[in-house]
C-alpha cells in the first residue's frame, strides 16, 4: 500500500483540473466559514478525487497513458486498499460538516466506483458514461460543494439558484469529457469499453466538443447577463479565449495528421490551459460576486 507506484496512481495533482467547480460553488456560498472551506477543499481534492483515481486505475489496469500519468506503473492490490483508505478519510472529513454532506460524498464515490468496476463498468456505455460522468463531476459536485461550504443538506438539489449554475458546469464538462478519451481509443477498444470518443471517432469527437463548447458559452452568457453581471460575462469570454484558440489549433493539426497529434501531450495541455483559465476566472468571480475584498 505504501509503494510509490500506488501513490502515483492517486494522481493528486490531477485534482487541479477539477477545482473550477469548487471555486464556482464558493462564489455562491451564503455562509462563508474558513474552517468549512478548508475541510471541503481537503475532502474533495486531497482525498475523494484521488481515491476515485486510484480505485479506477486498479480496475482499468491501463498500460498506456492516462490522465495525469504518461507512463502508469503496474497496479497492485495495495492500490486498491490505499484508494479505500482515502475514501474513508474523505467520508470522515465530510461528516465533520454534517451527515448529509458526508452522504453526498458517499453517493459520488459509489458512482465513481461503478465507472470502472467490472460488475457494472459504466465506462463501457458510450452515452451513459458521458451523461453520468458529466452530471456527477459537474452539477452534483457543485451542489454538494455548495452544501458543504454552507452547512446545508440535500435540500440544495431542489433550489434553482444552486441547480442552474450546477447544470452550467455539467454542460461544460459534457463538451470536454470526450476529449479526455481521444488518445485512449486503442486501449479502450482492447478492453471492450465503447467510450463516447471511440464511438464518435477522432474528427467526430472534436466536432462534438465544439458544439458543446458553443452551447456552454451561450449558456454562461445568458447566466451572467441575466444576473446583470456584464463584467463577469466579458471576463468569462477573456478567460475562454486561450482555451478556444488552443482547441482550434489542435483541431487544425489533427485534421492534417491525426496519428501524430492525437496523443497524451496535446490532450493534457488542453486540460492545463482549460483548468488554469477557469480556475483564474472563478477565483476572480468569487472575489467579485461576494465582494469579499471590500471587507479588507
Amino acid at each position: 500500500m505504501l509503494k510509490w507506484s500506488n501513490w502515483k496512481h492517486l494522481r493528486i495533482p490531477f485534482s487541479f483540473y477539477l477545482m473550477p467547480v469548487f471555486f464556482f460553488a464558493l462564489a455562491f456560498s451564503p455562509n462563508l466559514n474558513g474552517e468549512r472551506i478548508l475541510i471541503v477543499f481537503i475532502a474533495l481534492h486531497l482525498f475523494l478525487y484521488p481515491s476515485s483515481n486510484g480505485y479506477n486505475s486498479y480496475f482499468d489496469k491501463d498500460e498506456k497513458s492516462i490522465g495525469g500519468l504518461r507512463n502508469p506503473p503496474k497496479v497492485s492490490k495495495g492500490l486498491y486498499y490505499l484508494s479505500l483508505l482515502f475514501f474513508v478519510v474523505a467520508l470522515a472529513l465530510g461528516m465533520q460538516i454534517n451527515w448529509q454532506f458526508g452522504s453526498m460524498l458517499l453517493v459520488y464515490s459509489l458512482v465513481s466506483m461503478a465507472y470502472s468496476h467490472p460488475s457494472i463498468r459504466l465506462k463501457k456505455y458510450a452515452y451513459g458514461s458521458w451523461l453520468i460522468a458529466g452530471f456527477f463531476q459537474g452539477c452534483f459536485t457543485f451542489c454538494l460543494t455548495y452544501a458543504g461550504l454552507s452547512d446545508f443538506g440535500w435540500e440544495v438539489f431542489s433550489r434553482s439558484h444552486v441547480l442552474i449554475p450546477g447544470i452550467l458546469t455539467s454542460i461544460m464538462l459534457w463538451g470536454s469529457y470526450p476529449l479526455t478519451q481521444i488518445y485512449q481509443h486503442e486501449e479502450d477498444a482492447k478492453r471492450g469499453d465503447l467510450t463516447l470518443s471511440l464511438k464518435l471517432g477522432i474528427k467526430g469527437t472534436f466536432t462534438f466538443a465544439a458544439i458543446w463548447f458553443l452551447f456552454a458559452g451561450l449558456a454562461f452568457a445568458w447566466f451572467f447577463l441575466d444576473r446583470g453581471q456584464s463584467n463577469s460575462f466579458f471576463a468569462f469570454l477573456a478567460a475562454m479565449l486561450p482555451v478556444v484558440l488552443y482547441f482550434l489549433i489542435w483541431f487544425y493539426f489533427v485534421k492534417k495528421d491525426s496519428e501524430k497529434y492525437v496523443n497524451y501531450t496535446w490532450a493534457m495541455w488542453m486540460n492545463r490551459v482549460s483548468a488554469l483559465a477557469l480556475n483564474v476566472f472563478f477565483i476572480w468571480y468569487f472575489l467579485e460576486n461576494t465582494q469579499i475584498m471590500q471587507v479588507f
